[in-house]
């Protein structure tokens, strides 16, 4: 949700800079221009790729924004055709409203929270028409701690320090660190908070299940996450990010029973088909392994990397690099062990 605000937030300055009749802008100008904005007011910046996404984005529904693009002294401009035009004027069409009521349905885990009362008011906005679901996304309501969304949106949104109690699974003991909180993630239908360590800058990770109390710092000067936080979990499956640890190319086979489900849902984005002569010298390099397919991902080595790969059974082996694999096989074989015990 921070991230689709942080949008919101970039759609409002574009379109005041799209209708500004005064100056001439480039995608390097937008770019920079949002950025300053941006930071006046505590947010991240952005890249020149996420302007144009953006700007894509606007010409599209519900905005369908008139942009035009010309050249001036030797620039690449773009502006709105008509100058009065503001994609906060529009009005939502009937199959628009429905739309957005549906889409604020599904954030439905959060009605009844503390700071999200604005979320009902907006529904009750949109009118009161009865309509049945078509859409539902996988929600547990019975996740410990998930009153805490709303306490920690507000904190993040207001770039507030927090003193944050926990505990672990291994270990009751509470513990107490003062953290820098930047973004709120859900996996695997439970929700982390991501942030830093106030004494050495960490990137650190709590289980919102793990955490025993909130309380804010405001004597604390907040430090801003420096580039993307996101961008850091795109090598990673999970959340469990490990920065010194590097990417691994990893190569894996399927079998027939579970190559198309994977294809079709990769394990992780980076995942490809290996094809050809490539996985020619595979199958000549692994006779044992009949039929099904191979893959390859470049990710991080972390615990859901592990139980992800292991989650097959015996319809994945990991081939590549001796090290993933040595540590799914142990984890395989502790299982294989226990199983055994409880047999005997």
């Amino acid at each position: 949700m921070a991230t689709n605000k942080n949008a919101l937030i970039r759609y409002k300055h574009l379109d005041m800079l799209l209708s500004d009749r005064h100056h001439y802008y480039d995608i390097n100008d937008l770019t920079e221009k949002v950025n300053e904005l941006l930071q006046d007011e505590g947010f991240q910046t952005v890249t020149r790729r996420c302007i144009e996404k953006d700007l894509v984005y606007l010409t599209e529904r519900p905005f369908c924004a008139p942009i035009k693009r010309f050249k001036h002294n030797g620039k690449n401009c773009v502006t709105y055709k008509n100058p009065s035009f503001s994609i906060f004027m529009q009005e939502m069409s009937r199959e628009e409203r429905h739309l957005l009521r549906e889409v604020l349905n599904t954030l439905g885990q959060f009605d009844g929270l503390d700071n999200f009362g604005w979320l009902d008011k907006f529904k009750s906005g949109l009118g009161n028409t009865r309509r049945r679901q078509i859409i539902s996304f996988s929600n547990n309501p019975y996740l410990k701690n998930s009153n805490l969304l709303g306490t920690l949106f507000d904190l993040i949104s207001n770039e507030v320090v927090i003193r944050l109690s926990y505990h672990t699974f291994a270990d009751p003991t509470v513990c107490s660190i003062a953290f820098h909180p930047y973004l709120l993630k859900q996996y695997n239908d439970r929700w982390f908070l991501l942030g830093a360590a106030d004494d050495d800058g960490k990137n650190l990770t709590f289980a919102l299940d793990r955490i025993d109390e909130v309380a804010p710092l405001p004597e604390k000067k907040y430090a801003t996450c420096p580039g993307n936080l996101s961008d850091r979990f795109e090598d990673i499956v999970g959340v469990t990010l490990y920065e010194d640890r590097p990417i691994e190319h990893i190569v894996f086979w399927a079998s027939d029973a579970s190559k198309d489900y994977i294809t079709t849902k990769p394990i992780h984005e980076s995942q490809t088909s290996i094809k050809g002569e490539a996985e020619n010298k595979l199958r000549g390099k692994y006779p044992q392994l009949d039929g099904g397919a191979f893959f390859s991902i470049d990710c991080i080595q972390n615990y859901e990397l592990i139980r992800e790969l292991c989650s097959f059974g015996k319809e994945l082996i990991v081939l590549e690099p001796s090290s993933i694999r040595d540590e799914a096989f142990k984890r395989i074989s502790m299982m294989v062990d226990k199983y055994l015990r409880i047999r005997t």
